[in-house]
């Protein structure tokens, strides 16, 4: 599982964030939970959490289905 979520972060997620200049990175999966760090313009950034709330669980959820959550470490 932790492949298929590193894949899904690398073509999916990562370029959608560097339009911004940020990206997020694999901290951890356990129980279906997956850690990610936030870095680059997205690390502190305000609109941070709507982007993962809007962005990165929507599409983590869509094509791995089994993650439960997604939590910043």
């Amino acid at each position: 599982m932790i492949e298929k979520i590193q894949k899904i972060i690398e073509e999916d997620i990562n370029p959608y964030l560097a339009m911004h200049a940020g990206g997020c990175e694999l901290l951890d999966v356990e129980d279906g939970v997956v850690t990610l760090r936030m870095y680059g313009g997205c690390s502190g950034c305000p609109s941070s959490q709507i982007t993962l709330f809007n962005g990165i669980i929507p599409i983590l959820k869509e094509k791995a289905p089994e993650v439960v959550d997604v939590i910043l470490g």
